[in-house]
């Protein structure tokens, strides 16, 4: 057995109350790792409630909740600024915050396609600036890429817009941060069934399924799996490369 030891390491994961940023805080925390659990404000506290049940089933000397609206330069400026005060330092980051507005273009007002590109990739913008100097020597980044960058779904030229040019960024700054060993790679999910993927009508998922050779969706664990290993020492030869877990679907 190989352990995957992140003990002494400091995460960050935005988006982190529901869904694959939950289970990849989670699985982080697991391997040892202090987690910055982040999530954005919404008028009824939905996220915070969700963030805090997440950080709950943490040990508390290793977890911190931290608001932040990843479209907001500042805020993301500040939980960085927060995250190494509470920890001392920062060695992985991994850009999960992401939203859906799925319209085709037709009905796809200028403001659904502004929020998901502001958020998908906007967001990976800010923060990856944002720690880009301030990572530890051999630090890592793993961006959330989507299969939809590949396949292009009906009614996702927003969303998938945005994670290609994930995909894109990641190369780019896989080359820009290769100087201080930091690897900077994106994992592409198929479809998981978390509270993003339920949202798609059962008459879809039951076409999407004709498409996965294993014949069934992932889980947010299985994604959560491929963020451990390309934030572990197992990746460390790794960077600018996108790691597809959709159980064999391609266009």
């Amino acid at each position: 057995m190989i352990p995957v030891d992140l003990s002494g390491k400091t995460a960050m994961v935005t988006g982190a109350g529901q869904g694959l940023g939950r289970a990849t805080a989670l699985r982080l925390h697991e391997a040892g790792a202090n987690v910055v659990v982040n999530y954005f404000d919404d008028p009824q506290g939905a996220n915070r409630a969700r963030a805090e049940q997440a950080a709950a089933e943490m040990d508390p000397n290793r977890v911190a909740v931290i608001e932040a609206n990843v479209r907001d330069v500042a805020a993301v400026e500040r939980m960085v600024d927060e995250a190494i005060g509470r920890f001392g330092g920062l060695d992985i980051v991994v850009n999960n915050a992401g939203i859906l507005r799925d319209r085709t273009i037709k009905k796809m007002s200028p403001e659904d396609w502004r929020e998901v590109i502001d958020t998908n990739l906007t967001g990976v913008f800010h923060v990856s600036k944002a720690v880009a100097e301030r990572l530890r020597d051999g630090g890592r980044i793993v961006n959330l890429a989507s299969i939809s960058a590949t396949v292009g779904f009906f009614g996702q030229g927003n969303y998938a817009a945005a994670k290609a040019g994930v995909v894109a960024l990641t190369k780019v700054l896989s080359k820009e941060l290769a100087k201080r060993r930091i690897t900077v790679n994106a994992v592409a999910p198929g479809v998981v069934l978390t509270e993003m993927g339920k949202s798609i009508p059962e008459e879809v998922q039951a076409e999407m399924l004709k498409n996965i050779p294993l014949g069934r969706f992932g889980q947010a664990e299985e994604i959560a799996d491929a963020i451990l290993f390309l934030a572990s020492d197992l990746a460390s030869y790794i960077t600018g490369q996108t790691i597809h877990v959709n159980g064999g679907w391609w266009a």
